[in-house]
């Protein structure tokens, strides 16, 4: 995406700010999307990273009554992401996004993912779609909807049932900065593997998939539907 104003300008870091009280708004929405009881319909969804090998997925059961606004932020925590990018989900030409301040252009292109469901994406027959996190550097996923299923009594959704390797570092340039990033963090020179480490904030292990914080951070959201208003 080119730069100048616009949606160009929130992928620079000012959605976060100027959006700041919808996204209050928003994560209330989300945790009232999972207050549902035990028979509810479950959907086994595997995600996976396009464009670079090894593969990157994750397999997580999810409600089917979720919006799909739920789904991006199950998304977001089973893959490992930050959350600090814009975000769309396509099926079949149709594209669905959150609503951004001021942005009456980007509004008008997608469909307010808040009030759409997986199930009714499900209804109409679809059984895979794209989700593209972040405009700039362009990571788009395939979601596969592997089978649905009646929810387990006791069992806490969305649950976070496997994957394989850990996603890329956010704002290291799309897949070539990402294998970039895999050069210099494991170079024999030190130099640049110091400044790749510092780049990141610390290690990186590129076959971690960080199951320790994608675990509590899904029963997070989980738990935030169980709350009462």
């Amino acid at each position: 995406m080119s730069s100048g104003t616009g949606i160009c300008a929130v992928e620079r870091g000012e959605w976060q700010t100027k959006g700041a009280a919808v996204v209050v708004a928003r994560r209330a929405e989300v945790g009232e999307s999972y207050r549902m009881n035990g028979t509810d319909q479950i959907a086994i969804v595997r995600i996976e990273l396009e464009g670079i090998e090894p593969l990157i997925w994750r397999r997580v059961g999810v409600r089917t009554s979720m919006s799909l606004e739920a789904l991006h932020s199950v998304i977001q925590a089973a893959m490992g992401w930050l959350n600090s990018h814009l975000w769309e989900i396509e099926v079949e030409a149709q594209k669905y996004g959150p609503r951004v301040p001021d942005e009456p252009d980007w509004n008008e292109r997608m469909q307010n993912a808040a009030t759409v469901t997986l199930s009714s994406l499900l209804a109409s027959g679809a059984t895979e779609f794209g989700y593209l996190y972040d405009m700039g550097d362009g990571w788009q996923h395939r979601v596969i909807i592997e089978k649905q299923k009646a929810s387990e009594a006791g069992v806490l959704y969305p649950q976070f049932l496997g994957g394989e390797r850990r996603c890329p570092p956010e704002d290291c340039g799309g897949v070539p900065g990402y294998y970039e990033f895999l050069k210099n963090i494991t170079s024999k020179q030190k130099a640049k593997r110091d400044h790749a480490r510092v780049w990141y904030g610390g290690p990186y292990d590129a076959d971690d998939i960080d199951e320790k914080k994608i675990v509590p951070t899904l029963t997070r959201i989980a738990n935030t539907g169980r709350r009462s208003p």
